[in-house]
């Protein structure tokens, strides 16, 4: 899984758990997309989004370490018909990072419909396919290897006989494309970006429940029922390299070494965690994205998230046994670009 169902903490309540995020070229400028809420959680999932949370998108902006453009979504109570009445406001400079700043509301509107917003923007958020695909059964196989630094054993799972584990499973998406003209960020130049959601606190203030920024992260690299896995969650990417760029290293060079796929397994297992860390996804502004073993620019809907960060953590290439053609169904080349779900 990309990020579905993570941690204990995420696990508390299925709104406000993050399942995977994308950012590339769309019809009219960049699409951000931000996917809560798995089905794969079962019959304790509670649906729609959670009407006391946040859902923000943070952008870095020109190599700056901190988030200088924020987008925050909020939702009211689910109604009769199943629908939330939604607002999206963008906050900025010091702003991004102020849990207690309200920004300017940019567009408001309803689930499940097309919104237009200030300067172009565009809105839309909802039930829809899940468009990521893995089968669990290989994953299990390489965190086994991953975590006690051994040789691989695919003696349960064979590529030729991959199943998609979330076939047939939805999500809520939240999708924002923000035109080329867009003043607040523009065109021709390089972003990271990274995802979370906020819960409000009896206190009056705000809790990070989930975060994400690289897909495969917290699967591969921290045991999904940890206690580290949920601090990680709670965290901001600045602190990523000092808290985890260690430990990501060494249990890369572990499993490198195992494998025979490396000449100095620590200096690739350092070399990764450069790589991966801070957890912020890069994209270079109108250009066409890709997040591949050769480098990472973005991420779309289509992008073989696993075999790419597979490859990357084992230093051999390495097939799911999946392709995107074959989840063609879950994905449009027109906006919203996820396809909505009954």
């Amino acid at each position: 899984m990309s990020h579905h169902l993570d941690s204990p903490l995420a696990r508390e309540d299925s709104r406000l758990d993050l399942t995977d995020q994308f950012v590339f070229r769309g019809d009219t400028g960049t699409v951000f997309v931000m996917n809560v809420n798995s089905s794969a959680y079962g019959k304790d999932g509670k649906p729609g989004f959670h009407p006391e949370g946040r859902y923000e998108i943070k952008i870095h902006l020109d190599g700056s370490p901190v988030e200088e453009l924020t987008y925050r979504l909020t939702f009211e109570e689910m109604d009769s018909d199943g629908e939330q009445a939604l607002t999206l406001y963008a906050l900025t400079g010091p702003d991004a990072s102020d849990d207690s700043a309200t920004g300017d509301m940019i567009a408001q509107g309803r689930t499940h419909a097309p919104i237009s917003g200030a300067n172009g923007v565009r809105v839309w958020a909802g039930k829809a396919n899940d468009p990521f695909y893995i089968d669990l059964k290989q994953l299990e196989a390489i965190d086994a290897a991953v975590r006690n630094g051994a040789k691989l054993d695919f003696a349960g799972w064979q590529a030729k006989k991959a199943k998609n584990s979330f076939a047939g499973t939805t999500i809520h998406s939240i999708v924002i494309e923000v035109p080329d003209g867009d003043p607040l960020l523009g065109t021709d130049r390089d972003i990271c970006t990274w995802i979370a959601t906020k819960l409000a606190t009896d206190a009056g203030g705000w809790r990070q429940i989930n975060r994400e920024g690289h897909p495969m992260v917290w699967p591969i690299f921290r045991p999904v029922d940890s206690e580290w896995a949920s601090d990680a969650n709670m965290g901001h990417p600045d602190t990523d390299i000092t808290i985890d760029g260690e430990q990501i290293a060494q249990l890369v060079a572990g499993v490198v070494a195992a494998n025979g796929t490396a000449d100095d397994p620590d200096a690739y297992g350092r070399a990764v965690a450069d790589r991966l860390l801070p957890d912020l996804l890069p994209y270079r502004l109108g250009t066409t994205a890709s997040f591949g073993f050769l480098g990472f620019n973005g991420r779309t809907l289509a992008d073989n998230a696993p075999e790419t960060m597979f490859s990357l953590a084992l230093n051999t290439a390495t097939t799911s046994g999946l392709s995107a053609e074959q989840f063609a169904d879950t994905r449009s080349d027109q906006f919203p670009y996820v396809v909505a779900a009954g």
